[in-house]
């Protein structure tokens, strides 16, 4: 069993790794932390890894960052929320702090505008493929209420637009009652 002092340093450079090349926002560091702490590293399983998403997306802020916070908590409680936050955001703070001091190169350059425009179609496939994996774990489960949710949720939000914050709502209100229907149920 590793030491705290590990896990946390383990926890700060995977999260700043992750983040420092994620591009594309929240939706594509998910598929990398899944990647890393349930594939490799074993620390959180697929329905933590779900629940961490959606949790992380319903919560106000970055998702990336309510991730971390989510991560850092189950794998090394109140330390490991820092440590995780501290390697999520100190990659685009630098980032940031550097492209601003050169915008106005950048702004102008052909080059880095074509690599952004390139970068867009890879972080389209990235976010197909988290989609891709949220909905087979849905499917994995033989649920039939579940997958209907997330059929009906889908037809609400991409067809007849509605907020995606009231399907998170919505939704979460169904999980709330469905759980305390089982758990009566199994009393």
């Amino acid at each position: 069993m590793e030491n705290k002092e590990n896990k946390f340093l383990k926890l700060f450079l995977c999260t700043f790794y992750l983040s420092a090349f994620t591009f594309g926002g929240g939706y594509v560091i998910i598929t990398l932390m899944k990647k890393k702490f349930v594939d490799e590293l074993g620390w959180i399983d697929n329905n933590e890894m779900l629940d961490l998403v959606a949790i992380s997306q319903s919560a106000p802020g970055p998702i990336a960052v309510n991730g971390a916070i989510m991560l850092g908590y189950k794998t090394a409680g109140w330390a490991g929320v820092f440590f995780s936050v501290l390697g999520t955001v100190l990659p685009p703070f630098i980032i940031i702090s550097i492209v601003s001091l050169f915008y106005e190169i950048f702004k102008t350059n052909i080059i880095v505008r074509l690599m952004l425009e390139g970068m867009q179609s890879g972080v389209g496939a990235v976010i197909a493929a988290v989609v891709y994996d949220m909905a087979a774990g849905i499917v994995k489960e033989k649920s039939g209420i579940s997958i209907s949710i997330m059929i009906i949720t889908f037809i609400c939000v991409y067809f007849l637009n509605v907020n995606v914050m009231i399907a998170i709502v919505v939704c979460a209100l169904i999980g709330v009652f469905r759980t305390v229907f089982n758990m009566r149920r199994s009393k």
